[in-house]
């Protein structure tokens, strides 16, 4: 990868090497996202690293917060391995949420390259949309906490049947 100045993108993807949420954060850190630049670790494929930070029950919140930057830093990422590898976990609202907020921040920050790749893999992810409730990454949160956050929940939130608090308004700093 580095031989040919290719980015994270050309790492192999693989869904049996999973990661602890520190690896994660640092992994996070190394795909050069801001809010983690103080931390370094390995190397790894956004779609890998996206894959397995959705497919997990619970996640840390500003790594959940750092997945749709992901998504509108690597547009160009393996999205069919992910979108397939997600469907089959049901996961793909969670990944349809992510997209959703990337795409909103590209639009903001005039990233029409981006808005455009991220149409089809919307369209896809559209199709395939779950009626089943989810949370974005915080399955261990008690009924009470997870119907408090539905009735504040974003439209956006709403549409992909997601009990989450974030929305594009605490994404402002990616437009920056």
């Amino acid at each position: 990868m580095e031989l040919f100045g290719a980015d994270a993108t050309a790492l192999p993807c693989s869904t049996v090497e999973r990661h602890t949420e520190d690896a994660l954060a640092t992994e996070l850190g190394s795909l050069g996202y801001p809010g983690f630049a103080h931390l370094s670790g390995q190397l790894r494929n956004p779609a890998e690293f996206l894959f397995d930070a959705l497919d997990r029950p619970d996640l840390d919140v500003r790594t959940t917060e750092g997945l749709p930057w992901v998504a509108l830093q690597y547009p160009h990422l393996d999205w069919a391995w992910l979108l397939r590898e997600l469907k089959v976990r049901n996961r793909q609202n969670r990944l349809g949420f992510v997209v959703s907020l990337a795409q909103k921040m590209a639009r903001l920050a005039s990233r029409e390259r981006v808005v455009k790749v991220l149409e089809p893999v919307l369209r896809d992810l559209e199709d395939a949309r779950l009626v089943k409730e989810d949370t974005l990454c915080q399955e261990s949160w008690p009924v009470s906490r997870k119907k408090h956050v539905r009735s504040l929940r974003s439209k956006l939130a709403a549409h992909w049947n997601l009990d989450t608090r974030l929305s594009e308004v605490d994404l402002a700093h990616y437009a920056a």
